[in-house]
């Protein structure tokens, strides 16, 4: 063992001790079926990170997670594999657990069940990856391999990548699910074109999530797919929570607004989550990156309140 590796192992496991301190703050669940509550889970100097309940269950999730496309396909041994502990360690100490991956992510699964493994005991990550492929069978490998790469016996959420053979895949994600091996099943996507299909599957099988593409200047979602899982009992991620990336970009040369103080938002990208998860059908938001100072800002979106209607409204004029 490297002497940097040790030394990357040694920030992992202080971390786990505030990390399981943050978990044992999650507001006790709320009966499943009743519409999502928000509570509080975890610090951030002296701050709480909000949760929401997923329907289903009831059990609170942390508003902010962390989404691993690109940000952790990167291999050992480089300078932005050495930053992700730190990323890690920046979305725990906030509360925040979500961590989404995806066999097409690349190297994404296997790293973060590197920076996960290390923990003793077991940190208080919410796994949720995805089965991308076509065929039972492959879809069973793949799924197996994604335990393996992860290094858990246990996946919180396992989704259907863009609904690719959603039919055949459902079958084993239900059988998985009654065994324990996963505790939620969802579906994914990310372009308004699957949403006739997305909106159909949801209306036809009772699913736990959702993930689906929402920000502040690409809100098709809230026409029918979030009313409509608000109506099913179905908790709600949003990817690609910038736009793609180009959202920032033409905020950045805009005062914020006079109110920002009072809901504790000091960016652009705080303002811009906090805008997706006031929504009530919004459960959590994964934000990708691989670098800690945008980790410790991302969650930042879900410490203080949350955005009035008023509020969103503003910023959806600010638009244009």
């Amino acid at each position: 063992m490297t002497d940097s590796t040790a030394l990357t192992r040694r920030r992992l496991l202080i971390l786990a001790a505030g990390a399981s301190a943050a978990l044992m703050l999650k507001a006790a669940a709320v009966r499943a079926g009743s519409l999502p509550q928000v509570t509080t889970a975890g610090t951030q100097g002296g701050r709480t990170m909000l949760t929401r309940n997923i329907p289903s269950s009831g059990e609170p999730l942390p508003m902010i997670g962390v989404g691993t496309y690109r940000g952790f396909d990167v291999a050992p041994d480089t300078d932005d594999y050495k930053a992700l502990p730190h990323v890690i360690d920046e979305l725990f100490m906030a509360g925040g657990t979500l961590i989404d991956s995806s066999p097409m992510y690349g190297r994404a699964e296997q790293t973060t069940g590197e920076l996960l493994s290390i923990h003793q005991p077991r940190s208080p990550a919410f796994l949720a990856t995805k089965v991308w492929t076509r065929g039972k069978r492959e879809g069973i490998a793949q799924m197996e391999d994604s335990f393996r790469l992860l290094q858990t016996d246990r996946i919180d959420l396992m989704q259907i990548h863009n609904l690719l053979d959603w039919k055949t895949h459902l079958p084993t994600l239900r059988q998985w699910k009654e065994q324990g091996r996963i505790r939620y099943i969802g579906i994914t996507h990310y372009t308004p074109s699957a949403y006739d299909e997305v909106e159909a599957v949801l209306k036809a099988e009772p699913l736990d999530f959702l993930q689906i593409n929402y920000a502040l200047d690409d809100r098709a979602v809230e026409a029918r797919l979030l009313p409509l899982c608000r109506e099913r009992g179905v908790a709600v991620i949003c990817n690609r929570p910038f736009g793609g990336g180009g959202l920032l970009g033409r905020l950045r040369d805009k005062p914020l607004p006079g109110w920002a103080g009072e809901v504790q938002a000091n960016s652009w990208a705080q303002l811009a989550l906090k805008f997706l998860i006031s929504h009530p059908a919004v459960t959590c938001a994964i934000p990708g990156t691989g670098n800690p100072k945008y980790m410790k800002d991302n969650a930042g979106a879900a410490l203080g309140p949350l955005l009035t209607d008023a509020q969103r409204q503003q910023l959806i004029a600010l638009m244009g």
